[in-house]
């Protein structure tokens, strides 16, 4: 089972960053670097939601975002491992909207959050048969 490293600090952000933008879905990416089948996060990024008319419960990451944060971390021999985003008063796992927009070997971090902050974080990968394998998270 493939497992994705993401450093305390970095849960830490995402639990913040997840909480000041609820009710509301919230969104970024994943940098790191491979180390065979696993991801190891070494930072992590927030980006805007552009889909404001479903804010609450879809999410679109800006392309522009995108296109920065991977040329950031080519410049600093790091690569985008996936996306993260939040699913407010909703469970951690992906939806039939996040396996359509999915890419293969991403991780594909999901928090779920209330008003009483995040409730559960977990992470997962689109396979080749387009269905999500749960990812083992680890420190």
């Amino acid at each position: 089972m493939p497992t994705l490293y993401l450093p305390g600090d970095c849960r830490t952000t995402l639990a913040s960053w997840a909480e000041s933008a609820y009710p509301h879905e919230s969104c970024g990416l994943l940098i790191g670097e491979r180390a065979a089948a696993d991801h190891v996060v070494r930072r992590v990024t927030q980006a805007r939601n552009l889909n404001l008319e479903r804010a609450r419960d879809r999410y679109e990451l800006d392309p522009q975002h995108l296109l920065d944060a991977d040329n950031a971390a080519r410049a600093q021999g790091l690569e985008v491992l996936g996306v993260w985003h939040t699913h407010p008063d909703h469970p951690a796992r992906p939806s039939e909207t996040d396996r359509l927009a999915a890419w293969p070997e991403w991780s594909y971090v999901i928090l779920e959050v209330t008003d009483g902050g995040v409730r559960d974080l977990r992470s997962w990968r689109l396979n080749k048969a387009q269905v999500f394998d749960e990812e083992v998270i680890q420190s």
